[in-house]
């Protein structure tokens, strides 16, 4: 049998190691103390992505609110002013209604850019909760300045919506768009333009009722309504669907107005 002899040049006491086995220890302690920064980091990570995503959703709900209540003063706004107003018969045959506020700013480039309000009338004869969309535009030409536009678009047809559900439906393009008659202009205006599937207000003293427009694009903005909602729907489902009950409070002073327009 071997014999290895205590006094082996290779054998070393336990507290006489080599200084590469001493410097484990202290390599251990960074190890530990790395893994626990790490662990802490992630919790404050996930605590930091948790207090965000709270405040978007506060952040939803105050642009939601906001944009509903301006699109509300704005068809309260045209209903108001003769000259602007859009017809009792005109809004009795509505099947949807979008309301618009966009601003327009540049230089040769105008761009509008801007959101809306679309409610439609469903089978049952009820108006839906209004669902929040985009809307966009660019025309060429001098545009010194910036102003805010805000516009009322009468659909005249229940096919017309749902070229929404595509995700974006260019006005006077995807579906004809007129200007449409004023309460001021009853007398004078052809009866034709009720079967135009979209009439088009604004506030734009050139445009005389029956004049052909294109006034750009309307695309969904399905996040922020499923965050103010409060339901994994989108826009067709909110539109035509009954998934929201109750109906939240903020929503129903534009939803009442349109109903007493159009009942």
């Amino acid at each position: 049998m071997r014999t290895i002899s205590p006094n082996a040049g290779w054998i070393k006491e336990p507290g006489n190691l080599p200084d590469s086995a001493l410097s484990i220890r202290p390599r251990l302690r960074i190890i530990k103390k790395y893994l626990f920064m790490k662990k802490l980091l992630c919790l404050l990570l996930g605590l930091t992505v948790a207090a965000t995503l709270r405040a978007d959703a506060s952040a939803d709900h105050d642009t939601f609110v906001t944009r509903v209540e301006t699109c509300e003063a704005i068809l309260r706004e045209f209903q108001a002013d003769p000259g602007n107003a859009i017809p009792a018969e005109i809004l009795q045959r509505a099947k949807a209604i979008v309301i618009t506020n966009q601003i327009k700013a540049g230089i040769i480039l105008g761009f509008k850019a801007g959101y809306g309000a679309i409610m439609v009338k469903k089978s049952n004869g009820q108006w839906s909760i209004p669902v929040l969309v985009r809307f966009g535009d660019t025309s060429l030409g001098l545009q010194l300045g910036g102003s805010s536009v805000q516009s009322v678009y009468i659909v005249m047809n229940e096919k017309t919506p749902s070229l929404l559900f595509e995700g974006r439906f260019n006005i006077g393009v995807d579906a004809q768009a007129v200007a449409g008659p004023r309460v001021a202009e009853k007398e004078t205006w052809n009866r034709e333009l009720l079967n135009t599937p979209v009439l088009v207000y604004s506030k734009n003293k050139g445009l005389y009722a029956g004049a052909t427009v294109k006034t750009g694009y309307l695309t969904r903005s399905d996040a922020i309504n499923r965050a103010y909602y409060g339901v994994p729907y989108d826009l067709p489902e909110l539109l035509y669907g009954s998934f929201v009950n109750p109906i939240p409070a903020d929503v129903k002073p534009l939803m009442d107005f349109v109903a007493q327009l159009s009942p």
